[in-house]
Formats: C-alpha cells, sequence, structure tokens
C-alpha cells in the first residue's frame, strides 16, 4: 500500500525519503498507527489531500479518496481477447458531494465479496483513458471513518448498479428521427433516441428497435416493459430492444424540476424558468466536419438564475425574453466565466412548453431579431421558425402556438404599391 500512497507524491520526493518519513511518522506516534495510516499523514503534510468523490473529476492521473459502499456487483467472469478469462466487480461508492463507480479487475474484484453495503473503503485509483465516469482501483482497504452519504437527487446520478431490465410508467417529452448505424457483422440497422421522463426525472432512452416508438408522439404517457439501465453515462439511461415493449397509458406522471438554485458543476438535471437574457446563435465546424450551432441564455425563476447553453438545433428553437422553457437531462459543468453552465445537447430535450394550438394564415414582411426571426404586417408580429430573408415577403400557413408560427407551407408575395402604402399608413397609425 505504501507505493500506491507514494505515487501519490512520487513529483515532490524521492521513494527512500518517503519511506523514512512514514517511519518516522509511526515511530512519533509510539507505533500506534499503521503503515497506510502514517504514508497518509506524510502525504496530507505534503499537501496532498484525500479528495472527495466530486474532486475526482479534476486533471490527476491518480486519486486517493473515501467512500461509502452504496451498491455493489458480485465478481462475474469474463474471456479477455487474448482467450485468458478475467474477473470484474463494481462498487458505487458515495460522499456527501456525489457517487462514482469503482471498478476492480482480477485479484481484486475478490474484494467485492468480502464488502458490505455501509462499509467505509479508502480506495487509491485512476480514471480508465480520459474518461471521468468510473475509477480503476489500484489499492482498496477497509476504512474505520464516518462518512455522511446522501444519494443524489432524482435525475443527477446513478443510485444502484442493477442492470436487471425494469419497467417504467412515463412521459415521451421528445423523439429523434431513426438513424442507421452498422453492426460488427457488416450489418445495417436502425435506433431511435428519444428522452423520457417519470417520478424520478428524466432519462436518455436508446430504441434499438424503433418500431417500439414509431407512432408515440411527444406528451404521450407510455408504460415500459423492459427497460434494460446504463451506468457507464452520466444520469439515467436505458436501452430497449426486441424484447422490450412500449403501451400507452393513462398513467399520471409528474415529472420533478430541480430548483436552479440546487443545481451543482456536476450532474445530469431536469430544470424550468424565463428566458431572462439570450445571445445570437452562433455556427461552428463540428469534428466531423458538419455545421451546427450553440447559443447561450440565461434562465431564472424564484429569484435564481442558470445559465444554459444550447447545441445543435436547440440553439435555433424561437425565443424571446420573458419565454418558458424547459430543459431536461441537461449536464453541469462549471462556467467558463465562473458560476455554473447547462449544457442542453444530445440526450437532452429542450422546449416551451405547449401554448394553445391553432391554425393560421400570416402575410408579413420577415424582419430579423437578436437571436430571433419575427413576421409582421404592421399590426401583428410573430415569432416564425425557420430560415428566412430578412425584408422578404411571404405568406405563411400553418401553426399557430402562441407568438409562434410554426411554418407548413410559404409563398412569396409579390409586391404591389397599392399595398406598400397601406403598410405604411398602418405602420404610422401604430406608433
Amino acid at each position: 500500500m505504501t507505493l500506491f500512497h507514494y505515487a501519490l507524491v512520487d513529483d515532490l520526493i524521492t521513494t527512500e525519503e518517503f519511506q523514512r518519513r512514514v517511519d518516522e511518522k509511526i515511530e512519533e506516534c509510539g507505533d500506534l498507527v499503521d503503515e497506510p495510516t502514517a504514508a497518509m499523514m506524510v502525504i496530507g503534510e505534503l499537501g496532498r489531500q484525500h479528495v472527495k468523490i466530486k474532486g475526482l473529476s479534476g486533471k490527476s492521473s491518480l486519486f486517493s479518496f473515501f467512500g461509502k459502499v452504496v451498491d455493489k456487483t458480485e465478481p462475474r467472469e469474463f474471456d479477455r481477447a487474448d482467450g485468458e478469462k478475467g474477473w470484474v466487480a463494481t462498487l458505487l461508492l458515495g460522499d456527501e458531494t456525489g457517487t462514482t463507480r469503482v471498478v476492480l479487475w482480477d485479484e481484486k474484484a475478490g474484494a467485492a465479496i468480502d464488502v458490505a453495503i455501509g462499509d467505509v473503503l479508502e480506495i487509491i485509483g485512476r480514471h480508465p483513458g480520459k474518461s471521468t465516469k468510473e475509477i480503476y482501483a489500484l489499492a482498496i482497504r477497509q476504512a474505520s471513518c464516518e462518512i455522511s452519504c446522501t444519494l443524489p437527487a432524482p435525475g443527477a446520478g446513478p443510485g444502484s448498479l442493477s442492470d436487471d431490465p425494469v419497467d417504467l410508467d412515463a412521459i415521451v417529452i421528445s423523439v429523434n428521427e431513426p438513424r442507421s448505424f452498422t453492426r460488427k457483422d457488416g450489418t445495417a440497422h436502425e435506433m431511435v433516441e428519444a428522452v423520457i421522463g417519470d417520478d424520478k426525472g428524466a432519462a436518455r432512452l436508446v430504441s434499438w428497435a424503433p418500431e417500439l416508438l414509431r407512432d408515440i408522439a411527444p406528451g404521450t404517457t407510455v408504460h415500459i416493459i423492459g427497460a434494460k439501465p446504463n451506468h457507464k453515462s452520466e444520469g439515467r439511461n436505458y436501452s430497449l430492444d426486441e424484447k422490450s415493449t412500449v403501451t400507452v397509458t393513462d398513467a399520471v406522471v409528474l415529472i420533478p424540476f430541480t430548483p436552479l438554485g440546487s443545481v451543482s458543476d456536476q450532474g445530469v438535471y431536469t430544470v424550468k424558468g424565463q428566458v431572462k437574457q439570450m445571445q445570437q446563435p452562433r455556427t461552428f465546424t463540428t469534428r466531423n466536419g458538419t455545421a451546427s450551432w450553440v447559443r447561450n441564455i440565461l434562465i431564472s425563476e424564484e429569484g435564481e438564475e442558470l445559465k444554459l447553453v444550447l447545441w445543435g438545433d436547440f440553439a435555433l428553437v424561437p425565443l424571446k425574453p420573458g419565454d418558458p422553457v424547459e430543459a431536461y437531462h441537461a449536464t453541469a459543468k462549471p462556467g467558463r466565466t465562473g458560476g455554473i453552465e447547462l449544457g442542453v445537447g444530445r440526450g437532452s430535450a429542450f422546449r416551451v412548453p405547449d401554448e394553445a394550438v391553432q391554425p393560421i394564415v400570416f402575410t408579413g414582411t420577415i424582419i430579423h431579431g437578436p437571436g430571433c426571426t419575427f413576421i409582421d404586417n404592421g399590426t401583428d408580429r410573430f415569432l416564425i421558425d425557420g430560415s428566412y430573408l430578412h425584408g422578404s415577403e411571404l405568406t405563411v400557413s400553418g401553426l399557430l402556438k402562441g407568438s409562434r408560427i410554426i411554418p407548413e407551407r410559404t409563398e412569396p408575395v409579390i409586391l404591389r404599391q397599392e399595398d406598400v402604402l397601406a403598410h405604411l399608413h398602418r405602420f404610422n397609425d401604430g406608433l
């Protein structure tokens, strides 16, 4: 264990100096502490303290922390790529700042048998590659300290390691278009991503059997049988396959929203508020060379404020100050200029709550505003979805939702002199 502890300070002192200080610490304490405890005392004096679980997202290559066992899996045998047998077990550890998955490989997996729910462990480990979602344990031991462990708020993180399929009553918040993919055997298949919500919050849902969600409209309450949890991604994640079923139900489901002031700089949250400030969408090029968009807005609710970063098509949703908005399954992180940012992108949903919908035919002039587009006839003005040339005259047929027109068909207007004069008169009368 001492060599592992030394790895936490190997950039500060030599191995010999570290061992000398550990032996000296044991002697100072009259042999009342063991070598690992003395090693941690030396590390503390060198400024390398244990981190809280929240601090495991840092850039260090090696971490040491304490955690209470919240859940565990039994050791499982598997076949390696080279044909050799291996063993793996997983622990879910928590403290007052959150939870993390600790993976035990091979000989360390056996330790899961002797670990009980509620035990406090000291872990030394590292992240696998660039992932910060879990820790691979290099050393593990029982600890005598007490830890107050609070499970994450609904929707903010995992609370179990079980991958047994579950049944859910949930509201379908959004459903994406089917997406094609190629399996390892070279065959082409489709999958559908959706966002659902239940009494625990929002969750990402991936259906490998697209027909299960084919005729399900957003806002529909469904009963899902055989949703398999995926604990490797942040937030709540489920997948469906051919053994799953999705049926419409009349069950009453209420989705909880996290108060804006309770959002921390880690985790996945579902929030709502009113648009207070907004920037115009900005275009950028993704890693695969395609164009996309990003937009920053500020929302408020009950005296609290929160920054949202809208990615992709979410950045193009027409908005104006005062609009109520909802963001589901959005990922929090520290903001680049301070505070907290909630990223609304893949695996999230973003919407303006449903308003009364009615058909409309409207003729007017397209006007580009700050981050939004209007159509104005001199008397009435509506937000309009889509990209149109500033100053162009259009007749739009579609649906009116509150102050927004969702176009179904547009036609250019051929201007006549008398129409222009009448438009100017109406404009002047409105001043």
